[in-house]
């Protein structure tokens, strides 16, 4: 990545692409494996023993993926470079028993997942997707991708004060979304499900189901030089990751570190799951690949040693109508190139040592970046990066693209940032 890296649409395109194509973390990792296998990558079980091969691997686990290639001639003890992500985004996600109503229509109960601006979702028209679990404990994905769901909102002439006093949303009596007229039936949506994806209603046991928004992905503004759409946060940075896994694997035996893409779940909500950045899913993956090798646990310590990670998630690009909620000496612009991100307490894991290393990555791939730092009279979010740093004792940089709505069913980031970001990734990949 010596010359410098000129914007290619075709990159935004298949963004936008994948972001239509994965409307559950389960969709988002399926949609990166298949990526990977066409690249040779191949999927391991985690019940199986590992062979110390070279070449490219991934495990699956729920919404989760990590995927590594070792090069020729690497051994126990060489590092890793990672870059970390997240496949879930703020959402509706629909209840143990879903099938409910009130005053003659049909509904379906759904909880508040994550972090979620609200009123994004009302009058918007709404699919189903996620997965449901079999008898025999397999998964099969839903992808209703048509208008089936909608939250109306209550009519101006019925709260008439909305507009001057702000819209107040009660999370249990107002985001319970319609589906149609009549008397509830325990099982309806269950049998829809069903139906739709081709199994026996009583074949299915469980289900992981959300909502999503079908209005696609778009390019917007005079130039086309932003791009609409949802889940930016965080599948814009899972393509990138994937992008630039399958471009350093093609440098093959020139490699003198492991790449890793990291893509967890539950980054939303804390992270503390079997398939979260605070659980032990990374740290057994990059542990048994040492000792697939044929490693021990001092190689592994040397490994963890010499390993870097970018934890690659969005950030806030200024907001023009709301300029005062940014810290006044960082203004983060859409098309500026990726973000580094620094909280000094520790909800960015970034220090002067990790600049280092991605302004290296940057320049090396001839992409331009900014710094991100939150203003002081504001909470700061946070990451996977702390989480993965304390949890592993590995060197991590917080990073990202710089996106306006963040949280919103429909988010905006600049149109070349997407495939800046891709570059990045991969020059330091190749560290």
């Amino acid at each position: 990545m010596t010359n410098s890296a000129r914007f290619d649409r075709g990159h935004t395109d298949d963004l936008m692409s994948y972001l239509a194509a994965s409307p559950s973390p389960y969709h988002a990792v399926a949609n990166a494996a298949e990526r990977l296998d066409k690249a040779g990558f191949r999927q391991v079980a985690e019940v199986d023993a590992w062979d110390g091969e070279s070449g490219g691997k991934y495990v699956l686990r729920g919404g989760a993926i990590v995927a590594w290639y070792v090069p020729e001639g690497a051994d126990a003890a060489t590092p890793y470079r990672i870059v970390g992500a997240h496949t879930d985004s703020p959402n509706l996600r629909v209840k143990p028993i879903p099938d409910t109503g009130a005053r003659g229509w049909r509904q379906i109960a759904v909880e508040i997942y994550g972090g979620t601006l609200l009123n994004t979702w009302l009058d918007r028209d709404l699919g189903l997707s996620g997965r449901v679990t079999l008898a025999d404990g397999s998964h099969r994905l839903v992808h209703v991708d048509r208008a089936l769901l909608r939250v109306p909102q209550l009519a101006v002439h019925l709260d008439r004060s909305v507009n001057a006093e702000g819209l107040k949303l009660d999370k249990q009596r107002h985001m319970t979304p319609i589906w149609g007229l009549g008397e509830v039936a325990e099982g309806d949506l269950i049998a829809f499900v069903a139906e739709e994806t081709g199994v026996p209603a009583d074949d299915i046991k469980g289900w992981d189901l959300m909502v999503h928004s079908i209005e696609p992905p778009a390019y917007l503004g005079r130039d086309r030089e932003l791009v609409a759409g949802p889940r930016m946060d965080n599948l814009l940075s899972v393509h990138a990751g994937t992008a630039a896994l399958i471009a350093t694997a093609a440098a093959g035996s020139a490699l003198t570190s492991i790449p890793v893409l990291a893509a967890f779940d539950h980054e939303e909500n804390g992270s503390q799951s079997d398939t979260g950045a605070d659980g032990p899913l990374l740290g057994t993956v990059l542990e048994r690949s040492v000792f697939a090798r044929g490693g021990s646990y001092e190689d592994r310590a040397r490994a963890f040693a010499g390993t870097l990670c970018l934890s690659s998630d969005t950030g806030h690009a200024v907001h023009p109508n709301y300029g005062e909620r940014h810290d006044p000496g960082h203004h983060p612009m859409p098309n500026g190139g990726p973000i580094l991100k620094v909280n000094v307490n520790q909800r960015y894991a970034t220090d002067g040592s990790g600049r280092a290393v991605f302004a290296a990555a940057c320049e090396r791939a001839g992409v331009p970046w900014q710094s991100f730092v939150s203003n002081n009279s504001m909470p700061c979010g946070t990451t996977i990066g702390p989480i993965t740093a304390a949890r592993h004792g590995i060197s991590t940089v917080d990073i990202g693209v710089a996106i306006l709505s963040m949280h919103s069913a429909r988010e905006l980031c600049g149109a070349e940032d997407p495939y800046l970001l891709a570059n990045a990734l991969t020059a330091f990949l190749e560290g």
